[in-house]
């Protein structure tokens, strides 16, 4: 799947919904943060350099998809943060790229 545009106004996801595709990534956790929900995920590595080449590759998914994360680039992690800006809150695009930062995760291990 791929993101689409979401304009102000657009539906958010809601809790049933989000328990629902939340079986499908297992390893984000819906948080509450100042924007609203969001999705998060820590990834781990063992150096700095792989841990920013995994965080370069979400930068190119992300400008491909229009749709973009704030990440967080430490030694030996990432965290990542899906949100809608626009809606304050989770939107389908959320879900669609926690799994598509999942899969660039495997393609790095």
């Amino acid at each position: 799947m791929s993101c689409y545009d979401c304009k102000v106004g657009s539906p958010s996801v809601s809790d049933s919904e989000t328990d629902n595709l939340l079986q499908y990534i297992p390893l984000w956790t819906r948080t509450t943060h100042e924007f609203g929900y969001m999705l998060t995920r820590e990834f781990k590595f063992e150096r700095y350099k792989d841990a920013f080449e995994f965080a370069s590759k979400i930068a190119v998914l992300a400008d491909e998809q229009n749709h973009h994360p704030k990440l967080v680039t430490e030694w030996g992690k990432v965290n990542v943060f899906w949100w809608t800006h626009t809606i304050s809150g989770l939107h389908l695009n959320d879900f669609i790229m926690a799994a598509k930062t999942d899969a660039i995760a495997k393609s790095v291990e």
